[in-house]
């Protein structure tokens, strides 16, 4: 089977081919996309400043290529052995057996063995995912009763009939003052300003701020053709809000550090900017973003400023108490406009959990969809979903109060331990470097001398579940409570693993590496994405 490495090798011969071609075409195109395409002129000058002649004209160029005789049905195939590929993982999904009717008599309490066969299939996790599972060691049994009694109890409500369900209200607003509180609300200028909801986690939180973002800078500053600026490593919900909302998306490039670097966003700025984006650490790489400048730039420019907490929200605090050396990170940074943090990563609740905050009611006014039109009645809803599950938010609740804050700041020093632990061991191996200085638990790691993506089959082989990242070609793990007992493995495993794809440099090929290899080295980003699409479309 022919991978995405010859997707890329054949599209280079044609590109090379065709090379005469292009040259001749790029001044027509740059001539089209500046007087036709362009709906301004400075737009063109700034996207020319910050992505150059390159990135913008050949996707133009691929789509006249693909017009050529054979070249699009070659790729159409390819893609296609590709997606196969990347859907079976080289092993059969078991998708030709799964159920597609109902069946003619049901079932009852049976479908409780089918459920329990089932799990059977799911990956031993344990100890060996990149996050995912945030809870571990003697904790987990105790805390999965908590919470499935929670959820059982609660498993009928919706708040969206708070008349019939109040207790859901309560602990709503419970379970967001109490995580506002550990994120600079309780600051006297702050005090009974800070609000917000709970959603079904970082990404409708971070939907929900940009939609609010959005409206309110259209109301106080009649911004109609909104932008916003994100850091390239910022979460790629960002993305998602954009194209839902309608808004421009610009990525400026990180510093040396892998910090958001302030010159590339405070060059992408313009009149129509509605909010600029931090992280409190971002995914990739486990690094904060220089809040305290960005809450400064936010405030001299007049929009608005979100901070990514997802992931740091129920660890930064903590550490900060145990005396880690963390920078400013939430509200009490002035400038700071809204904050997503996830209850369901190391806040240990239920999956589908997280809350969006606001500095200001006046902000998170205009995150509410109200209707006054429709037959059914009067309606308003907080966030995405109409409905939402209830016995998630009773969940969530349970989680924060049945930890406490003794209990978080066991739970955060046990990972920052294991993570200190594990950046101590791959700093150590010569074949391995550790990307920039992680602050809490993500650990990010690349190598000069072996196939990074080939060590991550070699790992993937061994039961180990990690991230693959690229620019730079990387790999990350997230520490959680299951991790704590399993540093010393992972080290092993992966020294183990670093061997044996240095011994052996043909190895793995059959795996996912040359994939992702090919996928950051291909020129047209286009043809990545329509792979993913053709990937996801297949598997849902």
């Amino acid at each position: 089977m022919e991978s995405l490495a010859l997707v890329r090798s054949s599209l280079n011969e044609r590109l090379s081919y065709y090379e005469p071609l292009v040259i001749l075409l790029t001044p027509f195109l740059a001539s089209l996309l500046v007087f036709v395409v362009a709906p301004s002129l400075a737009t063109v000058v700034t996207e020319l400043q910050h992505k150059g002649w390159r990135a913008i004209c050949l996707p133009w160029m691929m789509a006249i290529l693909q017009m050529l005789p054979g070249v699009k049905s070659k790729i159409k195939k390819q893609k296609e052995e590709v997606v196969n590929k990347m859907r079976s993982g080289g092993k059969k999904s078991g998708r030709e057996s799964w159920r597609s009717e109902l069946p003619d008599k049901g079932l009852g309490i049976e479908v409780v063995d089918i459920l329990k066969l089932e799990k059977l299939k799911d990956a031993a996790w344990q100890g060996r995912s990149s996050g995912a599972v945030y809870l571990g060691g003697d904790e987990t049994k105790g805390h999965f009763n908590t919470l499935n009694a929670a959820y059982s109890m609660f498993a009928h409500t919706n708040p969206l009939h708070p008349d019939l369900f109040p207790s859901i209200a309560k602990f709503e607003a419970e379970a967001v003052a109490m995580t506002a509180s550990l994120l600079g609300a309780k600051d006297s200028s702050l005090k009974n300003q800070v609000c917000g909801n709970m959603t079904s986690g970082g990404t409708e939180s971070i939907l929900m701020a940009v939609k609010s973002t959005r409206d309110y800078m259209r109301a106080t500053k009649g911004i109609t053709k909104p932008e916003m600026v994100i850091p390239e490593s910022a979460h790629s919900a960002y993305d998602k809000a954009a194209q839902y909302f309608n808004i421009k998306l610009w990525r400026a490039s990180v510093d040396k550090n892998f910090q958001a670097d302030m010159k590339s966003i405070k060059r992408l700025i313009n009149r129509n900017t509605i909010m600029i984006v931090g992280s409190a650490p971002g995914f990739p790489h486990g690094i904060i973003d220089p809040i305290e400048e960005l809450g400064a730039l936010a405030l001299s420019k007049r929009i608005c400023f979100h901070v990514d907490l997802c992931l740091g929200g129920f660890v930064l605090p903590f550490a900060q108490k145990l005396g880690y050396s963390v920078p400013a990170f939430d509200f009490s940074v002035p400038g700071v406009t809204s904050i997503s943090v996830d209850i369901h990563k190391y806040g240990l609740g239920p999956k589908g959990t997280s809350v969006v905050l606001y500095r200001s009611h006046e902000i998170r006014q205009h995150q509410f969809v109200a209707v006054t039109e429709w037959s059914g009645g009067l309606y308003i809803s907080p966030s995405m979903a109409g409905s939402r599950p209830g016995a998630l938010i009773a969940g969530a609740w349970a989680s924060l109060m049945s930890f406490g804050m003794d209990g978080y700041m066991e739970a955060v020093q046990k990972v920052m331990e294991a993570s200190e632990k594990l950046k101590k061991g791959i700093s150590e191996m010569v074949d391995l470097y550790i990307i920039g200085k992680p602050h809490m638990t993500i650990v990010a790691f690349a190598s000069r001398t072996v196939d990074i993506y080939k060590v991550n089959d070699a790992m993937t082989a061994k039961g180990w579940s990690l991230n693959a990242l690229h620019k730079p070609n990387s790999l990350h793990i997230c520490i959680t409570l299951q991790h704590v007992e399993m540093i010393e493995e992972f080290l092993k495993d992966l020294a183990l693993a670093v061997r044996t794809v240095k011994e052996n440099p043909g190895s793995f090929e059959d795996g996912m590496a040359p994939i992702y290899g090919a996928a950051a080295k291909m020129p047209d980003r286009g043809i990545v994405k329509d792979l993913l699409v053709a990937y996801m479309d297949n598997t849902c």
